[in-house]
């Protein structure tokens, strides 16, 4: 038997651990971690969109959470200005 109690404390876990990422990204412009670092190429870019997709949980807004989404991607594969 699966508790839903459970899943609902692994979620918000989980979104305070996404949320802390989102704003070390965007406040510090660098991501914790060595393979963080390596794999995210504009962490400002991502944090923000990290934190609008949080964002988008608590409005219930699909088009907040394709927007973040877009911006995780992109602070991806953006090659820094440096």
């Amino acid at each position: 038997m699966f508790y839903f109690g459970g899943l609902a404390v692994v979620l918000f876990i989980l979104a305070i651990i996404w949320a802390a990422l989102g704003v070390h990204g965007l406040f510090l412009g660098r991501m914790p971690g060595r393979w963080l670092q390596q794999q995210v190429r504009q962490p400002r870019v991502w944090g923000a969109g990290a934190l609008l997709m949080l964002l988008s949980w608590n409005a219930n807004s699909p088009s907040l959470l394709a927007v973040g989404i877009g911006l995780v991607a992109l602070g991806h594969v953006i090659k820094p200005t440096r």
